[in-house]
């Protein structure tokens, strides 16, 4: 099947015209292709008309552009039939979808890019090496739109802390292990290269005990006039390959994460990337300084796929071809095949399209950085890529075929889910429910995480993610960054509950939405634009596929009957093993504009009155409180995307209106909890005016906030809600030094000690 080429180094000629169906996924398989028998037999069409078979580069090449990684074959079809959206009714969005972030309109001078991705079977294999270069691969995303990279997110998502060693499948790693790995994975990234880790959240499921979830997001900020495509500019630019030396580290990375996981997927430690944050300071610096001078037509960082993406997406996209080199390639291995070269996936690569009578500037550029850079080939006019190594052509396919790939609409089964549930058993030892929902992982304090993280370097930090008492802080809803010499600012938040989205992926994903709406609000900032992270099981699973459909189906409902745009996405499939499926986890990220940062809301209690804006339902559906009393209920709270946006609205007009103290969103364990938390920024209690019941107490119902006003103005802030036909009650006052709730209540002293030790007590 393999026939070896009479030439000075490594090359084969892959038998193909003459190959069975079986000897196809034969070859699939030893090549660690991950090609199907229906992609193996186009292939096979392609060069049988061509009149010759193929080299092992140009199907290595292949099994890369293919992955479902890199071409969505599975998700594109959904994507836009429910998700993409019609971007001329949004002004702002300078840049959607299409690049390698969205780039979305900050101020008349400036805008702000953003992009969110997935780096899991990488972590779930080595965590500290893959959560690093998730963020590494995170921040060249940004910086390749011409972008000063500013703040990252974080969220994550592992099996239960307290897990037992004898229930770990063979070949997984302990959920403590693979936490503190990522953790200190994404500390040390960034922490060295100066940005700051602003937000983000860790979540706690059985279902991720095979295969952890580890999202990373960065904004960046950009002059409008310098921002850069990913595409080439001319035919006969010069293709420049800038940054860290190939290696390889990384081969087979996208076609690693486009499978799902099993006990031999350790033996796949080369998939996972090398992260080098000292290589990748200077190349911030080097790379920003050729944008600001105009230097370059283009650039794109080297992510999946390597330089095999790369270069045909960047000649593609302009409709030209291109012409390289591989000999070209600074290297830090001798001896490397050329389809080792074509797919590395070494970190710390850009690659810039330059003019040829800019090239020497821009080499003079990285070498004053003491930085490799090299100009490996050029576009062409013809749309083929034709490669060479050592004077030998080794390559040359239509790029039309190369990035054309294919696309499925793969058959979908729902999942039943009840209609009808029994009677939610209402608690009787209230104090006692309460106390266990305080202290579960999935509420306490993530102070052990964010503290090893700078999320201050560089300065513009105004709202942070801890707040209140030096030492002694509550959780924020949403940071708020100064990017600029202006006050204006940018709120930025995540959201999503995959115990909803488990119970059910429509109202769970809505429900996401709708929380990340309240976060971003809660700080007062008006919600601008967001992406999306979707992360879920096999596709070719047609449970797995209808999870997946409903969630896009109620994002895009949601997102676009709000009025909010999603300029860039990913989605992660395959995420899981043949003991469990992650539950539905289509993570939100989104960012809000705050008009000036010296009127953000903080979300700890003063002194004041308290106020519920809102309303609340008899709605438990993978809520904390029926995770807690180990009851099952389907029943997900309900959402509006109209209700939110004039809850939204009057809320942030509020602001403006009255004095409010604090504000801060009501999600998991509904208003006791997100009472408790605003008490423990300055150790200020609650009593409430009457007795409230476990519903009003535990329900997580959308749509509400709790918001502490002055209580001169009280009467005025209910009735400005009323006249809108909205509805705002008084609940109690913050005051003193316990939680009361009127049917229950604890020193404030004993609830914070559960907070804070409810997560940290399991680690070192």
């Amino acid at each position: 099947m393999f026939k070896k080429v009479d030439v000075p180094f490594e090359l084969y000629e892959v038998e193909l015209r003459k190959a069975s169906d079986d000897e196809l996924l034969e070859i699939s398989e030893k090549m660690g292709l991950g090609l199907n028998i229906h992609e193996m037999k186009l292939i096979k069409d392609y060069f049988t008309k061509k009149g010759r078979d193929p080299y092992d580069i140009e199907m290595q090449s292949l099994g890369q552009a293919w992955s479902e990684h890199c071409c969505y074959k599975s998700s594109k079809y959904f994507l836009k039939q429910f998700l993409i959206d019609d971007y001329s009714r949004y002004p702002h969005v300078i840049s959607a979808i299409k690049e390698d972030a969205g780039v979305v309109e900050f101020d008349e001078e400036h805008a702000y890019v953003i992009k969110i991705e997935s780096h899991n079977h990488p972590s779930a294999i080595e965590p500290y090496g893959g959560a690093a270069t998730g963020i590494g691969g995170i921040i060249r995303d940004v910086l390749c739109m011409g972008a000063q990279p500013i703040a990252l997110i974080d969220p994550l998502f592992f099996a239960d802390l307290e897990t037992p060693y004898e229930k770990l499948p063979k070949g997984v790693r302990h959920p403590q292990y693979l936490f503190s790995g990522v953790v200190a994975g994404i500390r040390d990234y960034g922490n060295r290269v100066g940005i700051p880790t602003v937000s983000g959240m860790v979540f706690f499921d059985e279902s991720y005990l095979t295969n952890c979830i580890v999202n990373v997001g960065c904004v960046g900020i950009a002059k409008k006039n310098k921002i850069v495509p990913s595409k080439a500019g001319n035919v006969g630019d010069l293709f420049v390959l800038v940054g860290g030396k190939t290696g390889r580290d990384g081969i087979h990375g996208v076609t690693f994460a486009s499978a799902e996981l099993s006990e031999e997927s350790e033996e796949e430690r080369s998939a996972v990337q090398l992260g080098n944050p000292i290589t990748k300071e200077p190349l911030i610096h080097a790379c920003l300084e050729v944008v600001e001078k105009g230097l370059i037509t283009g650039l794109k960082d080297l992510g999946g796929g390597g330089l095999s993406c790369v270069v045909g997406e960047m000649a593609f996209s302009a409709g030209f071809g291109a012409e390289i080199h591989l000999d070209k390639v600074p290297l830090k291995e001798e001896g490397m095949a050329p389809w080792e070269i074509w797919v590395s996936e070494s970190q710390e690569r850009m690659m810039l399209t330059v003019k040829p009578e800019k090239v020497d500037e821009v080499l003079y550029v990285f070498q004053k950085w003491d930085l490799p850079a090299s100009v490996i080939g050029k576009t062409i006019e013809d749309k083929v890529l034709r490669i060479f190594y050592n004077g030998y052509k080794v390559y040359e396919m239509e790029i039309e075929f190369i990035v054309g790939a294919v696309e499925y609409c793969r058959a979908q089964t729902a999942k039943p889910i009840p209609k009808t549930e029994p009677e939610i058993p209402e608690p009787k030892d209230p104090k006692r429910i309460f106390m266990k929902m305080i202290s579960h992982p999935n509420v306490a304090s993530k102070e052990w995480v964010i503290r090893q993280y700078d999320h201050e370097v560089r300065a513009c930090t105004v709202i942070k993610p801890l707040q209140g008492r030096v030492n002694f802080e509550t959780h924020g809803d949403a940071v708020v960054m100064k990017p600029t010499s202006s006050n204006r600012g940018l709120a930025i938040a995540v959201a999503i509950n995959p115990w909803m989205t488990k119970a059910d992926p429509y109202w769970g994903t809505a429900s996401a939405f709708d929380e990340l709406i309240r976060n971003l609000v809660a700080v007062n900032s008006k919600p601008h634009s967001y992406v999306d992270c979707l992360n879920f099981g096999n596709p070719e699973k047609p449970e797995r596929m209808w999870e997946f459909v409903e969630s896009v189906k109620a994002l895009g409902w949601m997102a676009k009957n709000y009025g909010l745009p999603c300029v860039s996405g990913n989605v992660s499939f395959y995420n899981e093993t043949k003991f469990c499926a992650i539950p539905p986890t289509p993570t939100l990220f989104g960012i809000g504009i705050v008009e000036d940062v010296r009127n953000s809301k903080e979300s700890f209690f003063n002194g004041g009155a308290v106020v519920l804006v809102g309303e609340t339902k008899k709605e438990f559906g993978g809520s904390l409180y029926s995770k807690v009393i180990g009851f099952e209920s389907y029943n997900v709270p309900k959402t509006s995307p109209e209700r939110l946006k004039i809850y939204a609205d009057c809320l942030l007009e509020s602001f403006k209106k009255f004095k409010v103290k604090a504000c801060h969103d009501v999600a998991e364990g509904g208003i006791a909890i997100a009472i408790a938390e605003m008490g423990f920024g300055l150790g200020i209690g609650f009593k409430a005016i009457r007795n409230l019941d476990f519903v009003e107490l535990f329900s997580e119902s959308n749509t509400r906030w709790i918001v502490e006003v002055e209580e001169r103005d009280l009467e005025e802030y209910l009735e400005f809600f009323r006249m809108k036909g909205l509805k705002a009650e008084h609940i109690g006052f913050s005051e003193g030094s316990k939680l009361d709730f009127g049917r229950f209540s604890c020193d404030l002293d004993e609830a914070e000690k559960a907070w804070r030790t409810g997560m940290s007590k399991y680690l070192v």
